[in-house]
């Protein structure tokens, strides 16, 4: 029996509406079932699985380029629809595939997650540098594909929203996810509420802090993961496998190595203290390959904090729990929320 959006039922046991996520990546997109409660410790992602993000269609033959960069709100050099009808494309096939695989299940609404910046009140993504696209109403398109609501958001904002409700920083009121991995996102949260920004809030990556030299550059550039491992390399002439190699050299008493993740710290210091400083954060939650170094990182990172503050409050500095599916979580927290709010509007 089909679910009715405006009245969810599970075809599973209790109340609670079953909803299908996904979390499109730059490299892959990944998808699974919530189907029950979604509370801490308790939220299972049913039949997860993971395929290539579709890339931008070739243009066609004899059509030129200034045909492949042309966007439902003009002609953006760079930039093509094409490349959102991609991904609204695969995720109508998988939500048809899911529907075949698991006929006792009626998902009652979609969540979905992209990367770039997004407007989510609008449901449109507004940039994708990686991914090709620029203003596509990812909504409206697949509201109109799927006949399901979709809630939509943006990939590290909601792995925040997760961490922020059902996760490390659940019960807390002023929080920073950071996700540190080849680059630096993060999630804001102010007064018990996620700081949007019209889309343009959390992008701490790219927020400017001292660099070693004295210059400003910004935070990922010494910050992240793949700034530690690119910084190494190009100091030392030697290739590494990644940040965890340079912190396996620094603890084996490799003096570069060592200044390199000690820049890393100071660097992600400045940009914690600053919020802190602005906003009162009190809960920083570290997600992302580079926080899996533990205290290797948690321990001199929240010293460098502390030398950096006066009077303010001292946050607490706390790994990630979520894991690899806090952008799922959190993209069918939204969609139970999306579903709550046109059931009291009725």
């Amino acid at each position: 029996m089909p679910t009715d959006p405006m009245n969810p039922r599970s075809t599973q046991a209790g109340d609670l509406p079953a909803v299908l996520a996904f979390d499109v990546g730059g490299t892959d997109m990944k998808t699974g079932i919530l189907a029950g409660p979604i509370d801490p410790g308790d939220a299972v992602v049913r039949d997860l699985q993971r395929f290539p993000t579709p890339r931008c269609p070739e243009p066609a033959a004899g059509t030129g380029p200034a045909a492949s960069r042309q966007l439902h709100d003009g002609a953006v050099p760079g930039y093509t629809a094409g490349c959102g009808d991609a991904i609204v494309q695969r995720i109508v096939e998988l939500t048809e595939r899911y529907r075949r695989s698991h006929p006792d299940i009626a998902p009652a609404a979609v969540g979905v997650t992209v990367p770039g910046l997004v407007d989510e009140a609008a449901g449109v993504g507004l940039l994708s540098a990686n991914l090709g696209w620029r203003n596509y109403p990812f909504v409206e398109r697949l509201e109109s594909r799927l006949g399901l609501p979709v809630a939509f958001g943006h990939d590290v904002g909601m792995a925040g929203e997760a961490e922020f409700r059902i996760g490390a920083a659940r019960g807390q009121s002023d929080v920073v996810v950071l996700v540190i991995g080849t680059g630096i996102a993060g999630a804001v949260f102010s007064d018990g509420r996620r700081v949007a920004g019209g889309g343009f809030a959390g992008e701490l990556g790219h927020a400017m802090v001292p660099a070693a030299d004295g210059s400003l550059q910004i935070l990922e550039a010494t910050g992240s993961a793949g700034g530690i491992s690119r910084r190494y390399e190009q100091f030392s002439g030697t290739p590494v496998n990644g940040a965890r190699d340079v912190l396996e050299r620094a603890g084996a008493g490799d003096v570069l190595a060592a200044r390199i993740w000690a820049d890393a710290v100071a660097a992600l210091a400045f940009s914690i203290a600053q919020c802190v400083s602005i906003l009162g954060t009190e809960t920083v939650v570290l997600g992302g390959g580079l926080a899996e170094a533990g205290e290797a990182l948690l321990v001199p990172l929240a010293e460098r904090v502390e030398s950096l503050l006066t009077f303010h409050r001292r946050p607490h500095l706390v790994a990630a729990e979520l894991g690899q599916n806090s952008g799922l979580i959190g993209s069918a927290l939204k969609a139970r929320d999306l579903l709550a709010q046109r059931q009291a509007a009725l």
